[in-house]
């Protein structure tokens, strides 16, 4: 294989990996947000992506029933019905195994979450059925990059609208957290709930919300991968909710660009040992990643020692 060749197939996975990346960085952004905000675990955040999934399956076909067939109109329909109820799921976890335990210890509220991982897993496969769903594809053809003799180097449309939503999601998503009265409270909340609360800031209500915009977040993950890959089943969310908590922690649990660099960086560290070395130990080589940066750097790439107040 030629130098021309090569490049190409290095940027053909280059795009492979930051597509899949962008989708774990939505996910992990929840991961991150609900640490920051409580100092606690949202195991049950993958299964919050997985319920996002299916609503998009299921979403996709009411718009094919409705006879809707413009594409932009079905596809915005379909994200604010997973938004919808993917949000009350998340609020209902956050009310249910978390508001409860909140004084308590940090063992009963990550128990509490397993547990409500594992209904949800269990509620989605008696609801919906075992058997994967499959999706027909929504968003189709791509253009090329660039071509050459022996190689050409190619972009879906739907890689190009996951990429780009992604931007857009986590700009607003900074503007958000920096420059509005919520985000400013959910920053009060982080350094100190109580002086918080004595501040006047509705404690209980911005860690809701916080649980709200991250299961948002996750539902629109959820609608993306099930039309990059076009089929999904009840168990998706614990890989992926794995890999998303691996990639917060890679990028520094409780930071937001840490959570999307750690995205990025699985995202591209699978798509190029699955191009260059094996696709079956892709997993495997992820994990590897994290365990030497946690090594050498225990807060991950972007986090910050948590400085403890006396």
């Amino acid at each position: 294989m030629d130098a021309g060749a090569q490049l190409g197939l290095f940027l053909q996975h280059l795009i492979n990996g930051v597509t899949l990346g962008a989708i774990y960085g939505l996910i992990a952004i929840g991961y991150t947000m609900v640490y920051g905000i409580i100092r606690m675990i949202n195991f049950a955040h993958g299964e919050i992506y997985m319920v996002g999934a299916f609503v998009g399956v299921t979403g996709f076909s009411l718009m094919a029933l409705m006879g809707i067939t413009a594409v932009p109109l079905a596809l915005l329909l379909v994200l604010v019905m997973a938004i919808g109820f993917t949000a009350a799921y998340g609020w209902a976890v956050e009310r249910v195994a978390y508001r409860p335990l909140r004084a308590s210890g940090r063992l009963a509220p990550l128990i509490s979450a397993i547990g409500m991982s594992i209904f949800l897993q269990n509620y989605v496969m008696l609801t919906q059925g075992a058997r994967p769903k499959p999706l027909q594809p929504v968003i189709t053809g791509g253009f090329t990059i660039w071509e050459g003799p022996n190689m050409a180097l190619s972009i879906t449309w739907i890689q190009a609208f996951i990429i780009l939503l992604t931007v857009a999601l986590m700009a607003g998503f900074t503007l958000l957290i920096a420059k509005t009265p919520l985000g400013r409270a959910q920053r009060a909340c982080e350094q100190d709930r109580t002086m918080a609360a004595l501040l006047g800031i509705n404690v209980d209500r911005t860690i809701s919300l916080t649980f709200v915009m991250g299961a948002s977040l996750a539902a629109v993950a959820g609608v993306l991968v099930t039309m990059y890959y076009g089929v999904i089943d009840f168990y998706i969310g614990f890989l992926a909710g794995l890999k998303a908590f691996t990639a917060a922690v890679l990028g520094g649990i409780g930071s937001l660009p840490g959570a999307m660099l750690g995205g990025l960086l699985i995202g591209l560290i699978e798509a190029f040992f699955t191009g260059y070395v094996s696709g079956a130990y892709k997993d495997v080589a992820a994990f590897s990643i994290l365990i030497l940066v946690l090594v050498l750097r225990p807060t991950g790439l972007l986090g910050r020692p948590d400085i403890e107040k006396v």
